[in-house]
């Protein structure tokens, strides 16, 4: 299948957000993650969430998925690294620490656009993995269909296999992309970076002072 270009209107799927979560604490690394002294101190991205989501056309619909472990959203800027955070935090299963969380987006430019949620799946490390479980975010989730220029979204849990360092396919129906290298190298990129802008601020003993904290100063 041929990868497409990400669909324009994956912006509003991200103010979308903006109305729907609330500021809280991200979960901490796990598998297949880097080690906290590789990650920038949170508050220094600049990413915006479409910098980091991975795009899909499949025939009417527009899907955009967006990891919600700290590796990525640590590099997004503070108010989205906020929100997304707080999306995990809220919607991290009971009893399942190590599950891989994603944020899932289904938008159409067309009426009464029908979607199959279970038939988002993703492909790592040799392994086609389907969601554990399926958390509505939108209220209307459930009916499965798209008003026009109207998004649905949910929080997807998958085994904590999935390995965000390494090639990542997003598939759903007949369509897939392998889309994620190159967001990836993106992420690592600006993980640099946020590291550079915050040693520039470092604090007493050599940490970093986070522009959260410069507030209370």
């Amino acid at each position: 299948m041929t990868r497409r270009p990400a669909p324009r209107p994956a912006r509003r799927l991200v103010t979308l957000l903006v109305l729907t979560t609330g500021c809280t604490l991200a979960p901490g690394p796990g598998q297949g993650s880097p080690s906290e002294g590789v990650l920038p101190p949170p508050g220094y991205g600049t990413l915006r969430q479409d910098d980091v989501s991975i795009a899909l056309v499949s025939g009417d619909l527009q899907l955009l998925v967006t990891p919600l472990h700290e590796s990525v959203t640590r590099v997004t800027a503070p108010d989205t690294e906020q929100r997304l955070d707080g999306l995990a935090a809220v919607h991290q299963p009971s009893g399942e620490p190590d599950a891989r969380l994603f944020l899932v987006s289904f938008y159409s430019e067309q009426p009464n656009a029908r979607f199959v949620p279970e038939e988002v799946q993703l492909i790592s490390q040799g392994l086609r993995l389907r969601p554990r479980t399926i958390r509505p975010v939108t209220p209307t989730w459930g009916q499965r269909r798209l008003q026009q220029r109207r998004t649905e979204m949910a929080v997807y849990a998958f085994d904590g296999v999935v390995d965000l360092e390494s090639p990542l396919t997003l598939v759903y129906g007949l369509e897939q992309t392998s889309a994620w290298s190159s967001i990836l190298t993106r992420i690592q990129a600006e993980r640099a970076r946020a590291r550079a802008r915050a040693g520039l601020r470092s604090g007493p003993a050599g940490y970093a002072s986070s522009p959260y904290l410069a507030i209370l100063r």
